[in-house]
C-alpha cells in the first residue's frame, strides 16, 4: 500500500503521467472530513468500499443490480 500526504487542491496522478489513467484530487478538508475528486474515464468503475462490498455479495448471490448514473444536475 502507498500512503501519500497531500493538502487541499493538491493531486496523485494514477498511471503514466503524460496520458493519465486518472486523477485523484483533494478537493476539500473540513475538520475530520476530507472530500476527494475522482477524474477517471466513466468505463472505469469507482466505488466507496461498502458498495463495493455489496457489489461482490450481490454477485456471489446471483443477484445483479442495474442502475445508471446520472450528472449532478439531473439528480
Amino acid at each position: 500500500m502507498l500512503v501519500i500526504t497531500r493538502r487541499e487542491g493538491e493531486e496523485v496522478v494514477i498511471g503514466n503521467p503524460a496520458s493519465p489513467l486518472g486523477i485523484v484530487r483533494i478537493s476539500n478538508i473540513k475538520g475530520d472530513r476530507v472530500r476527494i475528486a475522482f477524474e477517471f474515464p466513466r468505463e472505469i468503475a469507482v466505488h466507496r468500499r461498502e458498495v463495493a462490498d455489496e457489489i461482490i455479495a450481490n454477485e456471489a448471490a446471483g443477484i445483479q443490480v442495474v442502475g445508471k448514473i446520472r450528472p449532478a444536475a439531473e439528480a
